[in-house]
């Protein structure tokens, strides 16, 4: 099981339930789609003992700390990889969406940003938005549960 997670934007206590969900779900990898914000909110994701991965946002302030405390999991460019088997593209900004999605390259793209929980099949690609992690601008703090090998996903409404 994963997890899909954006703009978190420092709310500890969004975070802290995303991760308890995370926990309970049997959650193996956390993928993280930028606007942290600050490096304090890290050593959450690390005391979970739960894997993450991310990339920066546009609003993620000491990206060199931020850098050093999640040990080198958060890029400053969109990331690809690879796990179990599936092809995934994790950004921020949906700069490229359309053209990535339409490849065919990818199973997975998450991205964040625009804060509106967005998820839809182009092609053979689930294009995943978790919405906002913090709720401050739609007032909903949301992040996704997907089964990579079903495709099945849940919003989780933290």
């Amino acid at each position: 099981m994963w997890m899909v997670i954006s703009d978190t934007h420092d709310r500890l206590e969004k975070v802290q339930r995303a991760l308890s969900y995370a926990k309970e779900a049997g959650v193996e990898w956390i993928f993280h789609c930028g606007d942290v914000v600050s490096p304090f909110v890290i050593p959450l994701f690390e005391k979970s003992g739960i894997k993450y991965i991310g990339v920066f946002g546009n609003n993620d302030g000491d990206r060199l700390f931020l850098s050093r405390r999640s040990d080198g999991k958060f890029s400053p460019h969109p990331t690809e990889l690879e796990m179990e088997g599936k092809r995934i593209l994790i950004m921020h900004e949906p700069v490229l969406l359309l053209a990535a999605a339409e490849s065919g390259r990818y199973d997975f793209i998450f991205y964040g940003h625009t804060h509106e929980l967005k998820i839809e099949e182009r092609g053979k690609t689930l294009v995943i938005n978790p919405g906002e992690a913090c709720g401050y601008l739609t007032e909903r703090a949301t992040c996704v549960l997907l089964d990579p090998r079903t495709r099945k996903w849940e919003i989780l409404e933290l």
